[in-house]
């Protein structure tokens, strides 16, 4: 369906018939992911809860309202990181939400910025969405960095924005523009 090649990945949407990656990948990094996530119920970690969610992935890409991709590494045997494009809005909004995650393991290796990079490029020429948004919490210094790099501007700071471990947390709100439909007036 689709393969994005970067230079140390392939981002590709996972089938349910993959689920098995998705769950080793939940299941390894779930301390490492927990203090950026909502508070999982016992299901997320199951090989059902995957099939049905890569299910659902599947039929939101068809229908162009979510992008959900998995970053894999070469011999695809292992998730790398994930990259989601979500709450995707056209009309006059053309617009979408950013999310990622990278496995523990790969961390500070540069790949998060790789493998959104190409994330960001497929929304913006071949979706042609209008805007990405991402928001982080204040304490992320990693997405802080990751976002700046990507040249996402500071747009103010939502109060109480997202239930995230448990609590409500501010979050620093970002965006980005489609460099080819950049237009002030």
């Amino acid at each position: 369906m689709i393969n994005i090649k970067t230079t140390r990945t392939e981002l590709t949407l996972l089938k349910p018939e993959d689920a098995r990656l998705l769950l080793e990948y939940r299941l390894t990094n779930r301390d490492h992911l927990c203090p950026w996530e909502p508070l999982r119920h016992e299901n997320f970690y199951t090989l059902e809860q995957c099939k049905h969610e890569l299910t659902k992935q599947r039929k939101m890409f068809e229908e162009g309202t979510g992008f959900y991709f998995t970053a894999l590494t070469p011999d695809r045997r292992e998730i790398i990181g994930l990259c989601n494009f979500s709450n995707v809005v056209h009309g006059v909004f053309q617009a979408c939400h950013l999310g990622y995650s990278i496995s523990k393991k790969y961390q500070g290796q540069g790949l998060m910025h790789e493998i959104v990079s190409a994330g960001i490029d497929y929304i913006f020429q071949e979706v042609k969405l209008h805007r990405i948004m991402a928001n982080y919490i204040p304490d992320n210094h990693r997405s802080a960095t990751l976002l700046k790099k990507l040249n996402f501007e500071e747009e103010g700071k939502a109060r109480s924005y997202l239930k995230i471990a448990g609590k409500w947390q501010d979050h620093i709100l970002t965006a980005k523009i489609n460099p080819a439909q950049h237009h002030r007036n």
